[in-house]
Parts: C-alpha cells; sequence; structure tokens
C-alpha cells in the first residue's frame, strides 16, 4: 500500500463516524494498542521537540528503506504516533520526500487536534523528512 493508500484508508475509518469525539475514540484506539520502543531508544536524541507530551521517535535507514519506532507517553500521542507510523514506516527516502504531507489533512485528523498537538504533528513532519533527505544523501 503507498502512502497516500494509506492515508485514504484511514480516512475511510474515520468518515465512518458520525462526530469528532467518535474520531477521536478511534485514533484512541490505536494509543491503547500501541507497541513501546525499547528503553533505550527514549534518549533525549530521540525526544520529538514540539509535541505536547513526550514521545520517542527512533530512526534507522537500511540503505534502502527508513525504519520508524515511537512511543508518546499520552495515548493520543500513541494513537496519533500508530497512524503516522502506519503512513511513513519502511519507506524509502523518495516516497516519503515525494509525499505531500498535506494529504494528511484530508484525513480530517487535523481538525481533531488541538494547535497545540497540530504543532506537535508538524513537529514529528520536520524530523521524518529531514532524516529522510539525510538518508537520499547517503544513496
Amino acid at each position: 500500500m503507498t502512502m497516500s493508500e494509506q492515508v485514504k484508508a484511514y480516512k475511510a475509518d474515520l468518515d465512518l463516524f458520525e462526530d469528532n469525539n467518535a474520531k477521536m475514540e478511534y485514533i484512541l484506539d490505536f494509543g491503547h494498542d500501541a507497541p513501546t520502543i525499547d528503553q533505550e531508544f527514549k534518549c533525549d536524541e530521540n525526544i520529538i521537540k514540539g509535541c505536547s507530551s513526550l514521545a520517542w521517535l527512533h530512526k534507522s535507514f537500511d540503505g534502502e528503506k527508513i525504519h520508524l519506532e515511537a512511543e508518546g507517553d499520552s495515548i493520543i500521542a500513541k494513537g496519533m504516533l500508530v497512524m503516522l507510523l502506519g503512513i511513513f514506516n519502511d519507506r524509502t527516502p523518495d516516497e516519503i520526500l515525494s509525499f505531500d504531507p498535506n494529504e494528511l489533512k484530508e484525513m480530517g485528523i487535523m481538525e481533531l487536534l488541538s494547535p497545540v498537538r497540530q504543532q506537535g504533528l508538524e513537529a514529528f513532519l520536520k524530523v521524518i523528512y529531514g532524516y529522510a533527505r539525510e538518508c537520499k544523501e547517503q544513496q
């Protein structure tokens, strides 16, 4: 599934719900089932600066694809991270760099997030796109 197809799949799921509270519950459900990352990756270097809650993003590159692991300390951060990893994880740098992050707005999540949480999303994207550029230079 491409990144755009994953966004469309999330949008289709969110569109099943009648109101924003139900949509938020959908995101929170992801948070309840979110995987954890190894304690060693919960370091200052991996903190996503700009998130309203504490969140870590561990990144690695195998020469072809970027691999991501993330964890947040709040249920909503965990839920958002699970969704974002569903879009961005195990992608090539070119896939990430060619993906228009404005497509995330089409999912309908921006109106669910407070301005502070929107800043956290932007901080996540800044880290991901910066890392993808670094990895592309390594190729």
